[in-house]
């Protein structure tokens, strides 16, 4: 009997024409199964299994429209042991409506292999719905708890930077998801920095590892945006982004978060408290920074934009300047101050008219004034032969009765004076005394 060799650990290679064993127990290292081998008779084993009644709670579970047979995944209420389920769509409807993820189910099921693929599925027969399931009723539970501490609330939503520094980045290990996202992301930016934590993202170590990551991530200076993802899976799979702790720690990191965890038409809670909600690895990295293809055709666009309002502003004012220039006052700058000299030379010489009018008025009136005057004056009637006399005190004589024989008056001429000696008087006669004669 030959023996295995201690230091390589290799075994001759089995003769193609060996006799198998019947029975599992009659291989050895020399004499093993062919793998189909043992695919046949697990299949014939569990072929030789009876219907059997089980009970599990629907964890996933989507509809096909058009198809006759329905899957499903369920999963033990204690354990965490899940099994894929298919049925003949009759079968699930009769269920009722209330058949869906999280639904507690009894079913009677026969067990079947995959030999292809070496997997074991369940063919249910008949389907009984049970109530909710614990698992999701937990969840949703908390969901509830969470969404009235305002865990969900969009004003608490930090926006995302729109050129981080350096992206964290929290996946799997050798994770498809990480290459999506770095990927994607540095074609978008090429200088783009990521600070890279790879975690397990499902089983027992998922909460723990990712929520100390995110909170290593959210206490360095530099990262300024952290994403979280993963490349879909199952809802079993899924269920650690829903814990309460990692929700928590997401909630008080102080970095804006992108949750990129399953498609779509998953929801875990961490997809509620974060920042921003990615539906693929892909869209978190599109979201996550610009791109600067895109960046560089809109600047060209926009300096297009700026050089043609220039252009089109320089023309205009080139055409308001053009016309300030052809404008008289421009054109001639001297021909207002002319026309203002005009004007002025025109005021002068109708202000010299006026004044001569008025002046030539004036000497008018001025003349007739003296006139008048001279007309009027004593001077004008002593001209005409009047004269004035005035006793030796200087008064002037105007009544006969201011006079006596031998009074000595002054005579005033138009030229000269003279003196005289009254000889008699010959009074104004009166009314009383009408008879009187002078002395």
């Amino acid at each position: 009997m030959k023996t295995t060799d201690p230091l390589t650990r290799s075994v001759p290679v089995p003769d193609p024409t060996r006799k198998l064993s019947d029975k599992a127990g009659g291989t050895t290292v020399e004499n093993p199964w062919p793998l189909r081998l043992l695919s046949k008779n697990m299949r014939a084993y569990i072929d030789r299994m009876p219907e059997l009644w089980v009970e599990g709670q629907i964890i996933e579970y989507k509809p096909r429209p058009g198809t006759k047979l329905a899957f499903f995944v369920i999963r033990d209420i204690e354990a965490d042991v899940s099994i894929p389920v298919n049925a003949f769509v009759g079968v699930v409807e009769a269920a009722g409506p209330l058949f869906e993820a999280g639904t507690r189910v009894v079913m009677k099921v026969k067990p079947s292999f995959w030999e292809a693929r070496g997997s074991l599925s369940l063919r249910a027969a008949e389907i009984y719905i049970q109530g909710e399931g614990d698992l999701l009723a937990q969840i949703e539970k908390l969901r509830r708890k969470l969404a009235g501490e305002g865990l969900f609330s969009s004003e608490h939503k930090k926006p995302l930077p729109f050129l981080p520094r350096c992206v964290g980045l929290i996946c799997g290990r050798n994770a498809k998801a990480k290459e999506d996202v770095v990927v994607n992301a540095t074609l978008r930016w090429p200088a783009l920095q990521f600070e890279i934590r790879e975690v397990a993202v499902q089983g027992a170590n998922c909460v723990t590892e990712v929520s100390n990551a995110i909170a290593e991530l959210g206490s360095l200076p530099d990262v300024d945006v952290i994403v979280i993802t993963r490349g879909g899976g199952s809802v079993e799979d899924l269920l650690p982004f829903s814990d309460e702790h990692m929700v928590r720690t997401a909630y008080s990191c102080p970095t804006p978060i992108v949750s990129a965890i399953g498609h779509e038409e998953d929801a875990p809670l961490l997809d509620l408290v974060a920042d921003y909600r990615a539906s693929t690895p892909t869209d978190a990295a599109r979201r996550i920074v610009p791109d600067h293809r895109e960046l560089a055709q809109e600047l060209d666009h926009l300096t297009q934009r700026l050089r043609s309002a220039i252009e089109r502003r320089l023309h205009r004012e080139a055409e308001n300047l053009a016309l300030l220039a052809s404008r008289p006052v421009l054109a001639q700058p001297g021909a207002a101050i002319d026309q203002q000299l005009t004007r002025l030379d025109t005021a002068v010489l109708r202000m010299h008219s006026a004044v001569n009018r008025q002046v030539a008025r004036e000497e008018a009136n001025l003349a007739q004034l003296d006139a008048t005057l001279r007309a009027l004056s004593p001077q004008g009637t002593l001209e005409r032969g009047y004269s004035i006399l005035r006793d030796p005190s200087g008064h002037v004589v105007t009544d006969a009765s201011q006079l006596k024989r031998g009074d000595l008056l002054e005579g005033i001429l138009a030229q000269g004076t003279f003196v005289s000696q009254v000889v008699g008087m010959n009074p104004a006669k009166t009314e009383d005394d009408p008879d009187h004669e002078t002395e």
